[in-house]
Order: structure tokens, then sequence, then C-alpha cells
């Protein structure tokens, strides 16, 4: 062979080589390596997931898991898995999947409502995100955490308000109930402050009294005439005499939050629980479920008048019959005993 023809030989191989050198560098990091075609795919990588565990995850989603590795292997992520939600779109290439991977954590949406307790929020919380409900609940209950902010167990509850929350999903129980404190702080403005202290209340008092409120009705519109009433025992120094302390008061001696109580008995009055207003003065030491804010929002703005007692309606499902005196009391009392027996709800 000639010294012009091997040169040209030596040329188009090298053309080959290159040729075949990009074509295999774009096909590992540019060209599209999804297999699913809906709108996106969603990978949720745990704080103790690695390469391997990815891998598993990522099987059902990609044309070729090798060519990712590969990939992940040359830009240096294969050693730095990051936990997080992470949004997966068709068409992408390996290149950009790792990318994306790498640095563009999703949120979540995290809700919760009228939980009870403390643990009941927990397990609502980790349904939502990564951690567990033990987890949670330790930082919920840390008590330097409590102390250093203004809390005692009892009354923990109160810093959490339901709403919907963006969250990363890795979020860790710190950084959730960081969270949860900043979204506290937000809320209870100067203006909700001073509402508060016209009231005689501090803020946990006010999410206390809104609990009972709570737990009397749903109904938005009477909410504010109930915390009126309630504030008028207060201001009395009458006993609140609520019947969902008492039930509440009932589950936790019985540490049985699942049973459902219609109906407080006399017997139930006698409980001795600093959760039972029949008998304890003044407000119970912490809430008995999470309030609405339209709940929170009745008692700083409570409606003026002078009821001071009242009970459910017989006559309108959902609403309650108010009286200004103990004996217009008796009487609305009667009908609802005596529709109470008629429906034989004996518990």
């Amino acid at each position: 062979m000639s010294k012009r023809k091997l040169l040209v030989v030596i040329s188009l191989l090298g053309v080959l080589g290159g040729a075949y050198f990009i074509i295999n560098f774009y096909q590992i990091f540019f060209w599209s390596n999804t297999a699913f075609t809906n709108e996106a795919s969603y990978v949720f990588i745990d704080r103790d997931d690695t390469i391997d565990s990815l891998e598993v995850q990522l099987l059902p989603l990609l044309k070729s898991v090798d060519r990712f590795l590969l990939a992940a292997e040359k830009k240096g992520y294969a050693t730095r898995v990051r936990p997080g939600k992470y949004k997966l779109l068709p068409k992408m290439g390996n290149n950009e999947l790792i990318n994306i991977l790498r640095s563009q954590k999703q949120t979540v949406s995290v809700v919760f409502n009228n939980q009870e307790r403390l643990e009941d929020l927990a397990v609502r919380v980790a349904d939502q995100i990564e951690p567990e409900a033990d987890q949670l609940l330790e930082a919920f209950y840390d008590t330097e955490f409590l102390a250093t902010n203004g809390f005692a167990k009892e009354n923990a509850l109160s810093m959490y308000l339901p709403n919907s929350y963006n969250v990363f999903w890795d979020a860790s129980p710190e950084d959730f109930r960081a969270l949860m404190l900043k979204n506290y702080q937000r809320f209870w403005n100067s203006k909700r402050l001073n509402l508060a202290k016209n009231l005689g209340l501090t803020p946990q008092e006010v999410y206390v009294l809104a609990s009972i409120v709570q737990k009397e009705s749903v109904k938005k519109e009477e909410q504010p005439r109930i915390a009126g009433l309630y504030l008028n025992r207060l201001k009395k120094r009458m006993r609140l005499q609520a019947d969902p302390t008492v039930i509440f008061a009932i589950k936790r001696a019985s540490n049985d939050f699942d049973q459902e109580i219609k109906r407080v008995l006399y017997k139930d009055l006698k409980l001795n629980s600093p959760y039972n207003t029949y008998k304890n003065l003044g407000l119970p030491p912490g809430p008995i479920t999470m309030p609405d804010l339209s709940a929170i929002e009745a008692v700083l703005n409570p409606e003026q008048h002078d009821y001071y007692y009242f009970v459910a309606s017989p006559r309108k499902p959902g609403y309650h019959l108010f009286a200004k005196s103990l004996s217009q009391h008796n009487r609305n009392k009667k009908e609802y005993v005596d529709w109470i027996n008629q429906q034989r709800i004996f518990r």
C-alpha cells in the first residue's frame, strides 16, 4: 500500500472514530432516554437512597438505565445522589435528567386540619413527606424547642395552623417544624396580638378556646356567638361547662381517641381531669383539637351579647339555642334532652 493510500485510510478511520465518539457522546448525554409518554413523571429519592436504589426506581421510566448510569458516573452524580421529589419530562436526555436530579427539587402540598392531637398531626404529615410519624412527633415534643419558643407540651399543638403548605418532600422534621413556627409568627401579627391582649388572652389561650368553639360548631356564622358566650363566662368566672372538653377528657383518660361519644352523661361530669371544664375554672391546659382559622378569628372577633348558656337545637341540626338566663336554658335543655331520648342516643 502506497504512503498516500495509507494516509487516506488513516484519515477515514479517524473520521469514523470521531463520528462514532460524537454519536456515542450524544447518545449517552443528549439523546432522549425517557420511556414514558405521560405529561410528567415524578421520582422520590429518600435520604438513604443510593444510585443502586435509584436505578430500580428509574427502570420503568428510561429506555436505557445503563446509559443513564454511565452519564451519572461521568458527571459525578453517582456518588452524590440527593434526596427530594423531582419532576421528569418526556424526551429528556441523560444530561438534563441528571441536572434536574441534582438541583431542581419540587415541593409538595402538605394539607392538614382538625387533628385532635400532635400524634394525629404527625401521622397526617408523614403521609405527605418523607419523615416517619415518630420522627416528626419527637421534633414536635422537643422540650428545648418548646420552651425556647414559649410553648409547653400541653399546648404545643397551638403552633400548628390548618392550611396548605408548600414543603420540600425530603424536609427534615426540624425543617418542617421551623416552617410551622414561621407561619405561626406570621399569623400572629400585631393586629391579632392586640385583639388577644384586649381579651386578656395569650395566642395559645385563644387557640385553646377556639378548639372548644370548633368542637361545638363548624358553622362559621355561629362561631362568633359561641366564642362571645364563653368569653362572657370567663369574665364572670363561671365554669365553661363545655361538653367537648369532657369528651376529650374521657378519651384522654382511656387513651382511646378513636371512640365516638355522642352524649355526655352526668357521671362523666365528675371525671377528675384538667380538661373537664365542669369541674375546673378557666380554660383547659391545652387545645382539644386543631381549630379552623375561622374559629380562631371568631374568638378574636366575638359577637357582643348577653348569652351565658346554649344547647344543641333539635329543630335546626348543627345549630344551637342560646339563653341569657338559667331558667330559659333549662327549658331549651329539656327540649333537647327529650329529642335526644327520642333518637335513642344513650352514649
